[in-house]
């Protein structure tokens, strides 16, 4: 979650979020498949050039330096081979500034990555495989697909099937709590189907190997994204690897690995440009960025807001740069913030309106007043019919200043609200001194000396906990894999 100063930007882009997705996610279509060489046409540059500061806004914005131009070179000199352009500046390719594991592209030769994503890759080559996947979904115009069949279909009612099986199990949410409840980057990136992301990976290879990179470079990476899902899911107690994020387009890269690698074989070896890579993103940011607030266990911290919460036990937490979701079987909240005007009862009837749009007015049974940890707070629940099931939806505002509040929203099956009942009484202020102390984690690459082991590196690595299987997922290395002397590996240490 960003600074107050950005959020409060962002709420105009939040407002127009609805329409993005037609142009720009994929689902499945049938008819024939579109020639994927077919050159940009003008009003796809168009539409690009429209969303594309919206995308940015919403996913961190767009970095800038060294490793950014890099990241760039590398997407244009991939993207060039799909034919949709002769020039490489034809391609707007960015580096955004987000904690997530993530690629996206949109109609006009416009296609984004991560920062996390980026370190989780392990050469130059997986880098152009993942920028070349998504230049396959422009190629085949995978978001028209999408766009036709919204037509018919209501984006909203897939949105809300999403939610049901993440949140709420067998108590899914209505329409127009699933509204409230997404944010603009998820509407922007609903996941393709999966004959589309092979689809996507085919033309990825084909693109690696007409450039004279390792087109195996698809399988492993994927791996990779694979095993940090799989670590994800065990670090946060969840018992599965999928990965309910905000933004998750891609969420089952288990599945494609064997296909990538079986589409790469015959095909040339080409190259990797390991070293090279991982020398130009020595010093990368690495999760949370403290201008978005961190994650720290249980708890978030944000430095310039000088707040933090704590999630309840068994239940984890995921920083978009509008909100931070915590999630969990029993149900989701989101803390994030709305206009204030110095009336707390009122910004939490505002919040309630919100969520209820248009289609169903929604409003608190009462609101409360109280004070947490010092400071003002206001609260109010309302039971809402969802089919033949009932939710309770929460929300919980808290003012800092006359012009400034927060807030959560929260929804449980009716009657378990309880379930953050610590998690609102968590909220406090903090120091300059505890503001001060919020240091960002950041890549440092490290060439292996003789008598160097995992373990002894591991230890090295800026966490409490899973330090061998962090360092070996981030380094792409099996379970029985050892170092090589004069090999360089990725560690994950705190910045200055």
């Amino acid at each position: 979650m960003t600074t107050i100063r950005k959020i409060a930007r962002k709420s105009t882009i939040l407002a127009a979020a609805s329409a993005l997705p037609l142009a720009l996610s994929g689902c499945a279509m049938g008819g024939p498949i579109p020639d994927s060489s077919a050159p940009i046409t003008q009003s796809e540059a168009q539409q690009g050039a429209e969303y594309h500061p919206q995308l940015l806004a919403e996913f961190g914005g767009r970095m800038t330096g060294p490793q950014a131009a890099y990241v760039e070179q590398v997407g244009q000199n991939i993207a060039v081979e799909s034919g949709l352009a002769n020039a490489r500046t034809d391609f707007t390719v960015s580096l955004v500034n987000s904690p997530i594991n993530n690629a996206f592209a949109i109609p006009g030769g416009y296609v984004y990555t991560t920062r996390q994503l980026v370190t989780l890759m392990n050469n130059e080559a997986e880098l152009a495989a993942v920028l070349g996947h998504e230049v396959g979904h422009v190629a085949a115009r995978h978001s028209q697909r999408r766009q036709q069949r919204a037509q018919r279909n209501s984006l909203l009612g897939a949105a809300g099937a999403i939610l049901s099986g993440v949140l709420l199990g067998n108590n899914p949410l209505g329409d127009t709590l699933s509204r409230g409840f997404l944010q603009g980057s998820q509407l922007l990136t609903l996941s393709y189907s999966r004959s589309q992301e092979l689809e996507a990976d085919t033309l990825g290879i084909q693109y690696l190997d007409s450039a004279g990179y390792d087109p195996k470079a698809m399988s492993t990476v994927l791996r990779s994204l694979a095993l940090q899902n799989q670590l994800d899911a065990q670090l946060q107690g969840r018992g599965d690897a999928t990965l309910p994020e905000w933004a998750s387009t891609h969420p089952d890269p288990a599945s494609r690995v064997q296909s990538a690698l079986q589409k790469a074989q015959g095909l040339g070896d080409g190259i990797t440009n390991r070293d090279t890579f991982l020398t130009r993103i020595d010093g990368l940011t690495y999760g949370d960025d403290p201008d978005q607030g961190v994650i720290e266990g249980q708890r978030f911290i944000h430095p310039d807001l000088r707040l933090t919460f704590t999630a309840p036990d068994g239940y984890y937490m995921v920083n978009s740069t509008t909100a931070v979701g915590i999630n969990g079987q029993t149900g989701q909240a989101q803390f994030t913030l709305a206009p204030y005007n110095g009336n707390l009862e009122n910004y939490v009837r505002s919040v309630f309106a919100k969520i209820g749009g248009e289609q169903q007015q929604l409003a608190p049974q009462s609101i409360q007043r109280t004070t947490v940890n010092g400071l003002p707070a206001a609260y109010g629940t309302a039971r809402v019919n969802n089919g033949q099931t009932q939710v309770d939806l929460v929300v919980f505002a808290y003012e800092f200043s006359d012009d400034r509040a927060y807030h959560f929203q929260a929804v449980t099956p009716a009657g378990r609200s309880n379930v953050f009942g610590s998690l609102f009484n968590s909220m406090r202020r903090i120091s300059q001194n505890e503001a001060a102390g919020v240091i960002p984690r950041v890549l440092d690459v490290y060439t292996v000396k003789a008598g160097d082991t995992v373990s002894e590196l591991a230890r090295r690595m800026a966490y409490d906990r899973g330090q061998v299987e962090r360092f070996r997922v981030l380094n792409g290395l099996t379970a029985d894999q050892q170092l090589q002397v004069g090999q360089k590996v990725k560690l994950v240490v705190r910045g200055q």
